[in-house]
């Protein structure tokens, strides 16, 4: 294993570096992308944890940073490096070819970085995701035959999941539909400048 794969992202890490992945900018650019895409709605980060977090990825060699003039004021620009964009990458093939239908925000980020894989790991991860959902599913509705004499508080701790797994399902299926298609043909210069 190199040591590009013992580098653990964490959530914040993991969506600070995505969006250094998009194109080099500078702290503030990061945070304004958080708001305008609505981001700390389905991710846990915070506006002050951004810096610290870009020296640490900095630290890790999975960044690089210059100082430049913009607007008439010096700002620190960073960009992502191939090693960062390698554990990146990782980090985003990990998350969902494990997706197990539990809500975790880590799956959100990935889906929205997956356009970083290549493409035949898009279809393998979301591939793999989608049996790993069904057979979860399976596995519930037979241990839910097994107790069906129980009440409904019981039959619904396995009804909902049940359910939640089904428009797991539904969702992707239907995104590898449309990797199948190509409509996920667009490169990351899609989000940025």
């Amino acid at each position: 294993m190199s040591k590009n794969n013992e580098i653990d992202l964490s959530h914040v890490a993991f969506v600070v570096l995505g969006l250094v992945a998009e194109h080099p900018c500078h702290g503030k650019e990061i945070n304004n992308k958080i708001d305008e895409r609505g981001m700390r709605n389905w991710t846990a980060i915070g506006k002050s944890s951004i810096y610290g977090v870009l020296k640490k990825l900095k630290e890790d060699g999975l960044v690089d940073s210059w100082v430049e003039e913009e607007d008439n004021r010096v700002v620190k620009k960073y960009k992502i490096t191939n090693v960062g964009l390698e554990v990146l990458n990782g980090k985003i093939y990990n998350v969902l070819n494990e997706f197990v239908g539990k809500d975790t925000p880590d799956f959100y980020l990935a889906y929205s970085m997956f356009i970083y894989l290549p493409k035949e790991q898009r279809t393998e991860v979301f591939t793999n995701s989608l049996n790993n959902i069904k057979q979860h599913r399976d596995d519930l509705e037979k241990m839910l035959e097994e107790v069906k004499d129980t009440p409904m508080t019981v039959t619904g701790l396995f009804k909902h999941p049940m359910m939640v797994l089904q428009t797991d399902i539904v969702f992707l299926e239907w995104v590898l539909d449309k990797i199948k298609k190509g409509d996920d043909e667009f490169g990351p210069e899609a989000y940025g400048k």
